[in-house]
């Protein structure tokens, strides 16, 4: 078999093993407001989120895009194949390792650390697209922080709204609004989340000259929302333990606010063809919306060891990236 067509073939299969471990380790960051306050049942949450995933996974490709070309350029990538390939391993180790330890970490930044990365170490800074590289970090640090801010200020409103009401008949209806605004997360996760694996494998099929443009073919789009979908089957568990009481006590209506809000801000980026990481905006929204219920509510220790793993999270995965492209040059 011709040495292209094999590392493409290893590419599709890495992209793909890359969304479905996405699926489970960010699963639980889109159900886990509404398992936590018992608004579903966890093996309802899971189908839920599952289908919508695949669902939202099928809506858009602008996201994919960006990936695919504003990193680094894959037509003119120095041993394109291995950058890509040593990308992905990097990007799935440090998925799994933060998931062993139920550490809700960022995705979308061990990927795009790693294609950083494995670029350098194939040819320097040079070939990195900066134009398009700190348009992304832009999105992947501001969106967290509108999260955080548009969680305070949506679930203020809410308090004022509410402050009449009876609380136990409050949760209860709220209850019933989290299975929508559980479904509607998903749907986000999926539409923004699943293009990330689709950016990757038409990057590669354009780095090895089997597609001329950066549309996203129907065969490389279906493959990821069906691996997203059955990742997202699988559950995390371990996070939704993180995401759903380590950070604050979880009532529904606090839920609600907080999945409106990360919705709409990553909804909002995948408008705009901006990857975001759904963990960082997710975890950020309720602690958003813990704030602005009680401070002292939130357990900003907690908080803390999300914070630092999401800012070592680059740095180590475009290390980890670099050490496996020299490798895999010794290989190749």
């Amino acid at each position: 078999m011709d040495i292209t067509l094999f590392l493409t073939i290893l590419i599709v299969i890495g992209a793909l093993a890359f969304d479905f471990i996405n699926g489970f380790h960010d699963t639980a960051n889109s159900i886990a407001t509404s398992v936590s306050t018992k608004a579903l049942k966890p093996r309802h949450a899971i189908i839920l989120a599952a289908v919508m995933n695949f669902v939202g996974a099928m809506t858009f490709t602008g996201v994919a895009k960006t990936i695919s070309k504003d990193i680094v350029d894959p037509f003119t990538l120095n041993n394109g194949s291995l950058v890509i390939l040593a990308a992905l391993i990097a990007g799935i180790t440090w998925n799994l390792i933060t998931w062993y330890y139920g550490i809700p970490s960022s995705s979308s930044h061990a990927l795009i650390g790693s294609i950083a990365g494995a670029a350098i170490a194939s040819a320097g800074f040079a070939a990195l697209n900066y134009g398009g590289f700190f348009k992304i970090l832009q999105s992947l640090i501001i969106s967290p922080l509108l999260a955080f801010g548009l969680a305070y200020l949506v679930y203020s409103i809410f308090k004022i709204a509410l402050k009449n009401f009876n609380l136990s008949k409050t949760n209860k209806r709220f209850r019933m609004y989290q299975i929508a605004t559980a479904a509607l997360q998903s749907y986000t996760h999926g539409t923004n989340d699943a293009q990330k694996a689709m950016g990757i494998i038409t990057m590669a099929l354009m780095a090895n000259s089997y597609q001329s443009t950066d549309d996203v073919a129907f065969w490389v789009q279906f493959s990821c929302a069906a691996a997203m979908g059955l990742g997202t089957s699988v559950g995390g568990w371990k996070i939704i333990k993180t995401v759903g009481g380590k950070i604050m006590k979880i009532r529904p209506v606090n839920g609600v606010a907080a999945d409106l809000t990360s919705s709409a801000i990553i909804f909002g980026a995948t408008f705009i063809h901006l990857p975001v990481s759904t963990t960082h905006v997710i975890s950020s929204a309720i602690m958003g919306v813990g704030a602005s219920h009680r401070i002292k509510g939130v357990h900003w220790g907690t908080a803390k060891r999300m914070l630092i793993t999401w800012f070592i999270t680059l740095p180590i995965s475009g290390t980890l990236a670099a050490l496996i492209y020299w490798l895999l040059t010794l290989i190749f």
